[in-house]
């Protein structure tokens, strides 16, 4: 059995897959909108997310290596977090170190 694994397009960054899928250019110029929308609200709530572990980091005096063993993962991983580095985490995974160090999170909707 061969898995055929070739690459035939790649789509630039920031075009509008839309168009290329060959929706018609308003609707394709509206999804392109609604997902960039959608994108942005989640890199809002990362870093919100990331500001408050920060801040607990900092107010606790805790090294990185403190932390990774408190929220049980790599010492590198904690650097990325106190960096910032939002592509490298999923929302879930934020709740779930906040909440291993006594902080649940309660999202509101407004």
């Amino acid at each position: 059995m061969n898995i055929d694994t070739e690459i035939r397009h790649v789509t630039k960054t920031g075009a509008n897959l839309f168009l290329e899928l060959d929706f018609e250019p308003n609707e394709a110029a509206r999804f392109h909108a609604e997902s960039q929308q959608h994108i942005n609200d989640a890199l809002v709530l990362k870093e919100q997310l990331m500001d408050e572990l920060s801040r607990w980091i900092t107010g606790n005096h805790l090294k990185q290596d403190e932390v990774a063993k408190l929220l049980n993962v790599s010492r590198p991983r904690v650097s990325d977090l106190v960096n910032k580095k939002t592509s490298k985490f999923t929302l879930d995974t934020l709740v779930n170190m906040l909440s291993c160090i006594g902080k649940p999170v309660r999202l509101v909707v407004s």
